[in-house]
């Protein structure tokens, strides 16, 4: 067994959802074996298994407790990581002393423990225990037990994912996307990449004045698994912090992939970049459904029609149900404002869905399209501008570097300052 720090009471009983800022970044692919000594620790673990980040972990759930792992690692090698549930009134310094004559070094142990223990921390820590949970647990306390002993206690980058989709085409997605990258790489300094999976017609390349002779086809055309400097290889710099794996965006060859087609690239890219923008086509085919569910922060573009209402309320409601224990997918409205076209409001686009947007980008023809034709970002060419202030403002969310705040002067503001004065005037009259 091995020693590391262990959660004292405070910071492990009670634990919440996951917040707007929380990361918990995925679980490798290792070998997890639980004794449980109840059925709700049971099925929490069990649910634990079922969660996206502990995708590649093979876990199983026995029941007995310490007893039961005691007796069956006499027999058999014990696995990367043991999660023991201990009860009340049980000497589990002496189990655990007995455990460690039949573990093997290496092995990671995980305590579920109760409030009514009374072993000192210094003392689980110096027998091998490295995370100490107080029960009961809920399925998010495992999951947050088992990830963070591979992502607080080694000296591996595990990058966050954003992918960025849009609720119907056309809606300017990757505009979004690019923009937001953008943001996330010289305001919040973190470095990242932007990956186009839209190999047939993507525009990233584009956006950012890009020609490369290799991409993400190089990657996924591989035969073998892609390593760091191949990736390297591929990675078009735009900025010092930002680079591009640009999409071939030719017709040579039809661009039809199995469900996990992209999946070693992006474990690759996890360890090395903090942050990975997925700026994904519309299509719901089985690697895209997967890209979606397997992101860390999933974020939906959307203009205010039916068509983008409907669709969007059915990603939104489909991704929820997948993801019980992530932070909902965020969306945010986009070219609202088109002059004569009629569109739903805002205030009825999120009672629809049942949530605010994230943002809203209003209408400007000029100043996209100068950016788009330039291949600039908005802040290149605007840096003042509201929405560069919009783009920054959906980079901290989803970073989780800040609270987005609806900027000051609004494009609604006249507008909803008429109708309060219409209203204000009715009301008089009928005094």
């Amino acid at each position: 067994m091995t020693s590391s720090a262990v959660h004292s009471t405070e910071e492990t009983a009670g634990r919440a959802p996951p917040a707007s800022g929380e990361y918990i970044a995925p679980a490798p692919r290792v070998s997890v074996q639980a004794f449980c000594e109840t059925a709700e620790t049971a099925a929490a673990v069990k649910s634990a298994g079922e969660d996206r980040r502990l995708g590649k972990v093979h876990l199983t759930v026995k029941m007995g407790g310490l007893a039961a792992a005691i007796e069956a690692y006499g027999a058999m090698p014990t696995p990367n990581v043991i999660l023991l549930e201990s009860e009340a009134g049980i000497n589990i310094l002496a189990g655990l002393d007995q455990l460690a004559t039949v573990c093997d070094p290496g092995t990671r142990v995980v305590v579920i423990g109760s409030e009514h223990d009374d072993a000192p921390y210094r003392e689980l820590v110096r027998r091998g225990v490295n995370d100490y949970v107080v029960g009961p647990v809920d399925t998010l306390d495992v999951v947050r037990s088992i990830c963070g002993l591979f992502s607080a206690s080694e000296a591996v980058t595990t990058g966050r994912i954003i992918a960025v989709v849009g609720a119907k085409g056309g809606v300017g997605a990757s505009t979004v996307a690019h923009n937001v990258a953008w943001m996330i790489a010289r305001d919040l300094a973190l470095d990242s990449v932007v990956i186009d999976l839209d190999l047939a017609f993507g525009t990233a390349g584009l956006d950012y004045n890009q020609d490369p002779l290799q991409g993400i086809a190089n990657a996924v055309f591989q035969s073998d698994r892609p390593d760091t400097m191949l990736m390297e290889r591929l990675l078009a710099k735009c900025t010092d912090r930002l680079s591009l794996l640009a999409a071939p965006a030719t017709l040579e060859r039809v661009y039809d992939f199995g469900a996990e087609a992209f999946d070693a690239i992006f474990d690759t890219l996890r360890m090395t970049t903090p942050c990975i923008v997925l700026d994904v086509p519309h299509q719901w085919l089985g690697w895209s459904k997967r890209v979606l569910m397997s992101a860390d922060e999933i974020l939906i573009v959307a203009e205010p029609d039916l068509a983008n209402l409907r669709n969007a309320k059915n990603l939104l409601n489909v991704l929820k149900a997948s993801r019980p224990n992530d932070r909902a997918p965020l969306y945010c409205l986009n070219q609202v404002g088109m002059h004569k076209r009629p569109e739903i409001d805002v205030a009825g686009f999120a009672k629809a869905i049942e949530s605010p947007p994230l943002a809203v980008i209003p209408f400007d023809s000029r100043m996209f399209g100068t950016a788009a034709n330039n291949g600039q970002m908005i802040a290149e060419i605007s840096a003042g501008h509201r929405t560069t202030q919009i783009f920054r403002q959906i980079a901290e969310q989803l970073t989780g570097r800040g609270e987005f705040k609806k900027p000051r002067g609004s494009f609604l503001s006249p507008l909803i300052r008429k109708l309060r004065g219409n209203r204000a005037a009715e009301r008089r009259r009928a005094s």
